[in-house]
């Protein structure tokens, strides 16, 4: 399994949205709603502006999308890590924080919030990269889980 990383522009709009559409349907059956979910065009190349996103290829085909905002101090915001549902389970997401790691090499502390039920998540960032939960809040009928990792 061969992967790889390219910067996504403006023209890769319809594309992250096929690839968080495939990636976020379970959650949006799940939940009733997502906001990663049901994106439009005009609104990912918005969220391309805020977030800089990666698409991750495997095998040349594009599985997934690691987004992370810049806040400055060696302060990062992990605002998406997903893979669309047929390659979860293959190490993928754990090799994309890891290039995520490589590529803010000046990390000093990492955030980001995942539903707090989704124990696949929960277990994927606290026992495998030791970011701990500090604290939850309600958006809409989901109670999200906040999470840190400092060094």
């Amino acid at each position: 399994m061969n992967l790889s990383y390219r910067k996504a522009e403006k023209e890769d709009a319809d594309l992250l949205v096929q690839i968080y559409n495939e990636a976020f349907y379970d959650d949006y059956i799940r939940y009733g709603e997502c906001p990663a979910y049901g994106r439009t065009r005009e609104h990912m190349e918005n969220s391309l502006e805020k977030y800089p996103k990666e698409i991750i290829y495997c095998d040349d085909k594009a599985v997934g999308v690691i987004a992370v905002e810049v806040l400055g101090n060696g302060e990062y915001y992990l605002g998406c890590l997903c893979v669309i549902p047929q390659y979860q389970g293959k190490g993928i997401g754990s090799r994309a924080l890891e290039f995520m790691l490589d590529q803010y090499s000046d990390w000093k502390k990492i955030t980001l919030i995942t539903p707090a039920d989704k124990e696949e998540n929960v277990n994927f960032y606290t026992k495998k990269f030791a970011f701990k939960i500090d604290g939850t809040q309600m958006d809409g009928n989901v109670q999200l889980a906040h999470f840190v990792m400092e060094r």
